[in-house]
């Protein structure tokens, strides 16, 4: 009897990108509402000026660091008079960024 062939295909890696649209006028005019971000998971370091993508209350944001210390950084949007951001609800775990935008490049 023959035994039961196995399939040997290998499966499709999981793309290590990130894609997210924008949502709200926080950063413009660098990122516009409804424009899609290209984020990496796979980030070494976390430098001020850089774009992440980090979880507060439940939600997704995407905010530029302005600073860190320790292990907590403080978040801020390009646009300031309409951003909702470290400045309303205080610094920010580094273990709650779960990406940085790296498409398009936001540059301050």
């Amino acid at each position: 009897m023959p035994s039961p062939k196995s399939s040997t295909k290998p499966k499709k890696p999981k793309s290590p990108l990130i894609f997210r649209r924008v949502v709200g006028g926080s950063m413009s005019p660098k990122l516009k509402p409804g424009q899609v971000v290209i984020a990496s998971p796979w980030f070494r370091v976390i430098k001020p000026g850089e774009v992440y993508i980090f979880n507060h209350a439940g939600r997704e944001m995407i905010k530029r660091v302005e600073r860190i210390k320790d292990s907590k950084a403080f978040f801020v949007g390009d646009n300031l008079e309409n951003s909702t951001d470290s400045r309303h609800f205080g610094w920010i775990e580094i273990d709650h960024i779960r990406a940085k935008v790296v498409r398009p490049k936001v540059h301050n």
